[in-house]
Parts: structure tokens; C-alpha cells; sequence
């Protein structure tokens, strides 16, 4: 016989009072507290799987905001954050009869299981890259029709590009060292050069960018990453100049090109 659901006053005191010490008892102090949100809140009430989209994707990127940062107090804030939404989708799915918190577990442990064979069973794979040909190897035998079937398409264009490329290497297709990525960045620049209408010229822009993904995979180097890293080093250095124009009293118009870039240096160089 199935327990009868709480109501959500007995989910409430249960929210307020619970003294949760080990980790499954956390994890259903969220859930019930998601329940009673979920309810009792206005907001919490509208909300659909399309409309907190956008939040999980800015959940995700603070996440990684304090990683990159090096902060453990945020790290743990926006952890709780991300898990959140998480709870919040498997709920939203649970009330339209689609899936509950079990099947969503039940179906991860499954394919974890399942595309560990060399854990699991008595696959052999020794090295990492032989690990990922088994893992693609096996999401084909599940009934992909393509190496590229899965690619989020929601993902940064910078790292779909990157995930495409990883995908396609796995099967042989990409060049047999890095020379051949840098002559094809040589050749991409050259064809940037002498493009000629608009159309052409974001194109060939494009076709430049893709290859300079590839050529990141040359060097063990995820471009999202090394693109983040170099914005922030920008950012931080911009700032600099910025507290040496207003620290000088004068004006952005007023400076030359030249002093700009005087003040630059100094920032690059830490002055």
C-alpha cells in the first residue's frame, strides 16, 4: 500500500522542523521545501520547465563564475542553487505525470552502468581515450543514427563546436597533428583577407573561429575556458586603465590613442 501524501501543512512543519543529518535526509528536506513552494508561492506556482530555462543556464554559469574564482563560500551557495532547479524540474515533470525523482535516478545509475563496462564488466580500456570510443560506441548500439546526435544545441557555440569536433575525432576523422591546423589557420586568415561582401565575410569569419576550436583541442585547451580566462584578464586590466583616466581628472575623449595605450601596458605589466 502506497503512504498517503502529506498535505502541504504537514510538508511545512516538517520543512521547519526537520533536523536533517544525513545526506537523503537533506535531500528530502529540498524536495518537500520545493513542494511547498511549489504551492504556496505565487511565483513558484507559474513557473514551467520552458520558463526557468534560462535561470539553470545563469545557475550553471555562476557556478562555474566561482570555480573559476577560486571561492568555496559561493561555491556552495551556487551548488545549492543549480541542485535547486534540478529539484524544481524533476517536480514540474512529477505533477504532469511524465517522471518522478526514482525514475530519473533508476535511468542514471542504468546508463552509468551500462557505458562502464570496463567498471562493470570485463570490457577493457586502459586509457582515457579508449574510454570515450567505448562510451560513443555504445550511445551508437542504443540507437543514435549519428556520432552527432546529442549535441545540445542550446550549448555556447564556441563549445558545441568544440563538442563536435571531440565527437568526430573519436572515429579517426581529424588531422594527423597540430601543423596541419595551424597551415589551415593560415589559409582561413587568407581567405578572411579577401573576402568580399558581408555574406562572404562571416563566413569565412566563422570557418576562421572553427578552426581555431580545432586547433584548441591540439592543445589540451577547452577554448570556453581559455576564452573566459581571457576576458577576465581584459576586464581586469581595462579596469586598471579605467582608475588611471579617472584618478587623471580628464576625460576619455581627451586621451590620445597613444596615452591609451601607454596606460594599457602599464596595466599588462601590473605598474
Amino acid at each position: 500500500m502506497n503512504k498517503a501524501t502529506p498535505s502541504i501543512a504537514a510538508l511545512k512543519a516538517a520543512v521547519l522542523n526537520h533536523r536533517a543529518e544525513t545526506p537523503s535526509e537533506h535531500f528530502e528536506r529540498v524536495v518537500d521545501l520545493v513542494r511547498v513552494l511549489r504551492s504556496e508561492c505565487p511565483w513558484d506556482r507559474k513557473q514551467t520547465p520552458e520558463s526557468l530555462a534560462h535561470l539553470l543556464l545563469e545557475e550553471s554559469y555562476e557556478l562555474v563564475h566561482a570555480i573559476d574564482d577560486g571561492d568555496d563560500v559561493e561555491l556552495k551557495k551556487e551548488i545549492g542553487d543549480l541542485f535547486l532547479h534540478l529539484c524544481f524540474q524533476v517536480l514540474l515533470a512529477d505533477e504532469a505525470g511524465k517522471f518522478s525523482f526514482v525514475e530519473v535516478f533508476e535511468s542514471l545509475c542504468h546508463k552509468l552502468i551500462s557505458r562502464h563496462p570496463h567498471v562493470f564488466a570485463d570490457t577493457r580500456a586502459d586509457t582515457e581515450g579508449e574510454v570515450v570510443n567505448n562510451w560513443e560506441n555504445l550511445k551508437m548500439k542504443e540507437g543514435r543514427k549519428s556520432l552527432l546526435d546529442g549535441v545540445p544545441k542550446a550549448m555556447s557555440e564556441l563549445l558545441r563546436a568544440y563538442r563536435v569536433q571531440k565527437k568526430v575525432s573519436g572515429v579517426g576523422f581529424d588531422w594527423p597533428n597540430e601543423t596541419g591546423v595551424l597551415d589551415k589557420l593560415v589559409e582561413e586568415i587568407g581567405e578572411l583577407r579577401n573576402a568580399g561582401s558581408a555574406l562572404e565575410r562571416e563566413e569565412e569569419f566563422g570557418d576562421l573561429l572553427f578552426t581555431i576550436v580545432n586547433y584548441s583541442r591540439f592543445i589540451d585547451t577547452n577554448p570556453e575556458d581559455a576564452l573566459r580566462k581571457a576576458t577576465n584578464k581584459f576586464m581586469t586590466r581595462f579596469r586598471n586603465v579605467e582608475e588611471a583616466v579617472q584618478a587623471s581628472g580628464r576625460e576619455w575623449r581627451e586621451f590620445t590613442a597613444e596615452e591609451l595605450d601607454q596606460l594599457w601596458n602599464r596595466a599588462k605589466s601590473g605598474l
